[in-house]
């Protein structure tokens, strides 16, 4: 445990305040409660609006960076290539990184890029693509993206002059995108194929899909439905996402809620056993607690299945690093047979627990979700670039003379050295500054963002960088994904921002909640 420097530093702090600090070793010591009270004890400090202000506006100035950088050279086109200054169209050329955009520029408050989205979002022609169309990328993106936008608009987040009729178009857009990809839901079950054509109205034949692109709907179309009045797209996502609350056979749900991977779109049922909090599987359960936020009235039996996947996965997915006990990670499953290997991309895991833990009012889900964050952490302070892999493991059997000292340091070692601009460490930090209001978690979000500023700013942009644990991140990919704009930009930003309508609550009045690319959707039922 490394907490011995931070005792004797906390000591002074308790002797001061005229507390006892229990002696290492105790059982009180060891709970994680009491852990975090040391961290709050070392590094609570009153709130610095000039602080947090300059913070904020630090991650503003970036994102008109990147903004500027992408809007000269790839307007209309979906992504910035920011090292030979190119354009790349991975998401069928309807301009995702503007749609992504939006949200963020509305909460940052940025009237000129708010407004050039506006102009242009109702030139897209979502009916029609040349390109293979994925169902739970463009609907996290593009229909998450302009229905946050709208809600933000109509609630008037921010008054854009003179705006009115485009406002408007951003709900005759989604419903002509969600009009486009309905057919992809004509299936013997009603489980949608992922991969479709648009032009001709078919799909990639792929007999299978997975828990994640068919867990991750049912946010986006049932908010469409509550604001037009239409049922049939919430029905649509809804009718799918049973098969995943009602997994069958059982023998592939190998731990209470936690289930397999792949499911059969021609019967429903599920295919393997293999799963976790990793990509592929990740925000089927960031939806379950996420819906009941969004309606608690209705939603009531998503909320149940969270619960179920929660208290198995804390009781047989929690992992300890035989060289950092302090530390948690999750680890995936095969069966019952557990993998000790992990991914930046399931690092949002605590801000889940916490969000989870907050409208439950669970201690024992944010206690959880508070070491998983400072897990995931780690990962970020082990690099000499101050950011985390792809990919990481603390498997023991994969621990050889390469990686010894690294894994007996830290706690893990390196499988996938990339970063390509994944924001969710940054994610969980947002949660546990919104839930626990310890500045400790503003602090590592803004050591993340100055890390991430200094290594993959580059051009007009900002890049996948290959090696976070080289000098510089070793080379450059040019790939700027346009959830910097929604996610990596937003999460920073908000952080430091002041209080407002759409932040994350920890008092049981979440107005608002955030969709898995970070678009705030307006609640439909009573706050939690």
């Amino acid at each position: 445990m490394r907490l011995s420097s931070l005792y004797v530093a906390a000591m002074a702090v308790y002797q001061v305040c005229g507390l006892i600090l229990p002696q290492p070793g105790s059982a009180k010591y060891e709970d994680l409660a009491a852990k975090d009270r040391y961290l709050r004890a070392l590094h609570s400090r009153a709130v610095n609006p000039t602080l947090e202000q300059e913070r904020a506006n630090a991650v503003k100035d970036a994102f008109v960076f990147a903004w500027n950088g992408y809007f000269s050279t790839c307007k209309g086109q979906d992504e910035l290539e920011p090292v030979t200054n190119t354009c790349n169209n991975p998401r069928n050329n309807w301009g995702a990184s503007a749609v992504d955009a939006l949200s963020t520029a509305l909460v940052m408050e940025i009237q000129d890029i708010v407004t050039d989205i506006l102009d242009y979002i109702p030139t897209i022609d979502f009916t029609t693509s040349a390109t293979q169309v994925s169902l739970f990328e463009t609907t996290i993106r593009y229909l998450a993206g302009m229905l946050s936008g709208y809600a933000l608009l109509r609630e008037e987040i921010l008054t854009v002059t003179g705006s009115t009729p485009n406002i408007e178009a951003l709900l005759t857009q989604s419903q002509s995108l969600a009009g486009s990809l309905s057919f992809a839901f004509d299936t013997p079950t009603g489980i949608p194929s992922n991969n479709i054509y648009l032009n001709n109205r078919t799909t990639d034949g792929e007999t299978v899909n997975s828990l994640a692109t068919i867990g991750s709907l049912v946010l986006e179309w049932q908010h469409l439905s509550d604001i037009t009045g239409n049922a049939t797209y919430g029905a649509l996502a809804q009718k799918a996402e049973s098969y995943l609350l009602n997994p069958e056979p059982t023998y592939n749900e190998p731990f209470p809620g936690l289930v397999g991977s792949e499911v059969n779109i021609s019967n429903g049922v599920f295919l393997d056993a293999t799963g976790g909090w990793n990509g592929g599987d990740d925000s089927f359960y960031e939806y379950l607690i996420k819906m009941y936020v969004y309606d608690s009235s209705r939603f009531s039996n998503y909320r149940d299945r969270w619960v179920l996947a929660a208290d198995s996965t804390m009781k047989y997915l929690a992992s300890h690093p035989s060289s950092r006990p302090d530390l948690t990670f999750l680890a995936s499953y095969v069966n019952t047979t557990f993998v000790n290997a992990s991914e930046h991309l399931t690092c949002f895991d605590g801000g889940n627990f916490l969000l989870g833990g907050s409208v439950l009012d669970r201690q024992d889900y944010i206690d959880f979700g508070l070491a998983l964050v400072n897990g995931c952490h780690d990962t970020y302070t082990s690099t000499l670039t101050g950011i985390g892999p792809e990919t990481f493991s603390w498997n023991t059997s994969g621990v050889d003379s390469s990686n010894q000292f690294f894994y007996e340091k830290n706690g893990f070692y390196i499988t996938n050295p990339l970063y390509d601009l994944r924001p969710e460490v940054m994610e969980s930090y947002y949660y546990a500054y919104r839930i626990t209001g310890n500045t400790l978690y503003q602090d590592w979000a803004w050591d993340a963002f100055v890390a991430i500023n200094a290594t993959t700013r580059v051009g007009n942009g900002f890049s996948e960088v290959s090696d976070v644990n080289a000098v510089n991140g070793g080379s450059f990919g040019s790939l700027q994904e346009s959830f910097l704009f929604a996610e990596v930009m937003k999460y920073s930003y908000l952080i430091h921002a002041p209080d407002a309508p759409f932040q994350v609550s920890n008092d049981y009045q979440n107005k608002w909640v955030f969709n898995t690319e970070a678009h705030p959707l307006i609640v439909a039922g009573p706050p939690v």
